[in-house]
């Protein structure tokens, strides 16, 4: 109600107050909507946010595992290496553990090998270094694996040097 000059209150027909209320209600939804609306864009920034801070920490994951994988390309090399009289000195023993722990932290966080001996050829999984005239295979067969390839969440980070029959 608003007042008069001399201070008493002004009188408001039933129509004005009809009319006050209406445009109170258009007000308010108009400022749920756009609250609503704020809200909804604001779980969308956190949600991209997330997605954006787990793909830095994954790219991040991604260098490490590279400085990595030439360590286990060595422990692979000395394994197959390993004369047959030595297979079961203790020495030796340890050091195979410790390439099946690497592989087994390796596994725990994404890195999987790719498989390669025996299968096609896929350009986006193997580098081809060499192509071999075999009589008795088919062409664009893996033939051997000189050195593993490995995907880290589904996604290439090594491709698998190999050599392919022609």
């Amino acid at each position: 109600m608003k007042k008069k000059k001399n201070n008493q209150p002004k009188e408001f027909s039933l129509e004005e107050l009809k009319q006050n209320i209406v445009e109170c209600n258009k007000l308010k939804e108009e400022y749920l909507a756009g609250w609503q609306r704020e809200r909804a864009d604001f779980l969308n920034y956190k949600r991209d946010e997330l997605a954006r801070n787990n793909e830095i920490i994954s790219y991040a994951s991604i260098d490490l595992i590279l400085k990595i994988l030439p360590i286990l390309d060595n422990l692979d090399l000395a394994e197959k290496k390993i004369p047959r009289d030595l297979i079961n000195n203790e020495s030796v023993k340890g050091l195979l553990q410790i390439k099946i722990q690497l592989q087994d932290i390796l596994k725990k966080r994404g890195v999987e090998e790719i498989e390669a001996l025996g299968q096609k050829f896929d350009p986006n999984l193997h580098e081809a270094i060499e192509e071999v005239e075999l009589k008795n295979k088919e062409p664009n067969i893996i033939i051997e694996e000189i050195k593993k390839g490995y995907k880290f969440n589904k996604r290439v980070i090594r491709a698998t040097k190999v050599r392919v029959s022609k």
